[in-house]
């Protein structure tokens, strides 16, 4: 990427403004979590921008009621649904079994926060289940279609709630220690980032970017509908450099991260309100924390990641 391009985008930048004047014609997109929230408002931009949509659900109902409303607003009706439980391995692996040909963007938007103690058939916990694992076999599975499609991009919503809490690396699952859901929920995220880290180096070659990124603080979404308390760490809005959106608003870096020529090339990074982040400053509610970006915990979420999925598979094969 030139660091000399001026980005004209920010906080107050709507998904839509990301993709105007491109366009993404003949080019596939697969959006997870695309029934509600920033997930509906990205699959409308790269629609409206000529992309062909797939929307990944786990309501397949309530997401064909959003695809035909995307098709009504945008005049495309390359708009799609297949189902997917990214908690359910068989899932995934049936909605990459339906995938055929090239793919030239993945965003991994789906998330949940805050969960009550939920756990997997597997007996994984339930955020880091979704949030990370269930992406990371998508993405893999999906890895060949994104490479036949030369120059894809990989987009992965990860969270500033990440700044909470590094992997538990010897407790991800909280088998030792009582459930934290805050915890649970800030590792999931800080694992997005690092599959992001990890992916962009072994993916380089097959002309895959992958990047992850802070959509901002948006209530008004069905993520924060099993809170109940804030975590301590939040601050006032006022004081804590958070940038608090609304749902177009919030879609917007995934959207600029997904099509934008501007970032053409650029992988492996952390970005918010559409520009790259700067390192976390304690007190703030901005940028990435260290161990978020750190090459060898990437490697070995990698590694640990995949031995927990292949040892599931070997368990259910």
């Amino acid at each position: 990427m030139n660091m000399e391009r001026v980005i004209p985008f920010g906080p107050t930048t709507i998904a839509e403004e990301t993709v105007e004047g491109l366009d993404l014609s003949g080019k596939k997109a697969i959006v997870t979590g695309a029934s509600s929230g920033i997930g509906v408002e990205t699959a409308r931009a790269l629609a409206k921008a000529g992309a062909d949509v797939t929307l990944a659900v786990r309501d397949t109902a309530k997401g064909e009621k959003v695809a035909a409303g995307i098709v009504e607003s945008t005049g495309i009706a390359h708009v799609h649904v297949a189902p997917l439980d990214l908690s359910a391995l068989d899932s995934i692996d049936a909605f990459v079994a339906s995938w055929h040909g090239p793919l030239d963007i993945l965003v991994n938007n789906a998330g949940i926060m805050a969960t009550p103690e939920w756990r997997t058939t597997e007996g994984w916990e339930m955020q880091f289940a979704t949030n990370h694992l269930g992406h990371f076999a998508l993405s893999l599975g999906l890895h060949d279609a994104l490479a036949a499609a030369g120059h894809a991009r990989v987009v992965v919503v990860s969270s500033v709630g990440h700044v909470n809490g590094d992997v538990i690396w010897d407790d991800i699952h909280f088998e030792k220690n009582p459930y934290d859901a805050w915890r649970a929920y800030s590792q999931s995220k800080t694992a997005n980032i690092l599959f992001a880290v990890e992916a962009a180096g072994r993916w380089a070659g097959d002309g895959i970017t992958v990047n992850a990124l802070n959509p901002g603080r948006i209530w008004s979404t069905g993520l924060s509908r099993h809170m109940t308390v804030l975590p301590a760490s939040f601050e006032p809005e006022s004081s804590d450099g958070v940038s608090v959106k609304d749902i177009p608003q919030g879609a917007a870096t995934s959207a600029f991260l997904a099509a934008s020529p501007l970032v053409e090339g650029v992988t492996g990074k952390y970005f918010e309100d559409c520009r790259e982040a700067a390192p976390h400053t304690p007190g703030l509610r901005r940028g990435f924390a260290a161990y978020a970006v750190d090459p060898d915990a990437a490697a070995r979420l990698w590694r640990t990641s995949l031995d927990m999925i292949d040892n599931a598979r070997r368990k259910g094969a």
